[in-house]
């Protein structure tokens, strides 16, 4: 008996994603475009997170399929550009070569980085014209979400002080603290998610202004 192969499935969902995009398919389907398509992106993404933290197995792999679709879906329809056109092979080629690349203590036979979130920084660095070590960070994310990420880059950079970790900090007392938090600005009729974006833009800017001072110093 062949064993199976991992990933043959994929190819299932790829014919049928095909068949239902394809004339004599499904009308819905068709008309779908990559705009059209990303409230279920973002729907499917937070589904998977709900099956995460309070799914069974079998709903965490029915959202991680449903998730997969999305993706699946998103490329059948890029195959499609008459000017740029890619296909899910492309997809799966770029994200192969991406993770090799990230990782060359795994296939290039380099040591292991002491810090390995500073080595992928400095890989990523290569990969594309970045001005500042801020680009690449959706403006789409939830605020919190964005927040955490501008200031995780601006301290792996050195561009913002870590806090010291206080005593009895864990992911309890912080929800708390960040409940608590929303509801006085509930309560003062302050949108804590549109006061945290502004916040953290000021930042933003305020850490791009320094790094082109450094990169003005650094030039002279």
């Amino acid at each position: 008996m062949t064993e199976s192969v991992p990933g043959r499935a994929l190819l299932d969902l790829v014919a049928v994603m095909d068949r239902l995009r394809s004339p004599g398919g499904c009308p819905w389907d068709a008309r779908q475009t990559h705009t059209s398509l990303l409230r279920y992106l973002v729907e499917e993404s937070y589904e998977v997170v709900d099956a995460v933290e309070n799914g069974t197995r079998a709903e965490l792999r029915d959202e991680l399929g449903d998730l997969l679709l999305q993706v699946v879906f998103h490329a059948r329809v890029a195959q499609e550009d008459p000017e740029e056109p890619f296909g899910i092979d492309d997809v799966a080629a770029a994200i192969v070569a991406k993770l090799e690349r990230r990782h060359p203590h795994v296939f290039a036979g380099e040591a292991v980085a002491e810090d390995l979130q500073a080595g992928w920084d400095a890989i990523k660095a290569t990969e594309g014209a970045r001005e500042s070590v801020l680009d690449g960070i959706p403006l789409q994310l939830p605020a919190l979400a964005r927040a955490d990420k501008v200031l995780g880059r601006l301290q792996r950079n050195g561009l913002a002080a870590p806090a010291a970790p206080g005593e009895g900090v864990d992911e309890e007392s912080v929800g708390r603290e960040l409940l608590d938090l929303v509801r006085r600005a509930h309560a003062a009729g302050v949108d804590p998610e549109a006061a945290l974006r502004v916040t953290t833009r000021r930042l933003e800017t305020a850490a791009r202004e320094t790094e082109r001072h450094r990169g003005a110093g650094a030039a002279g």
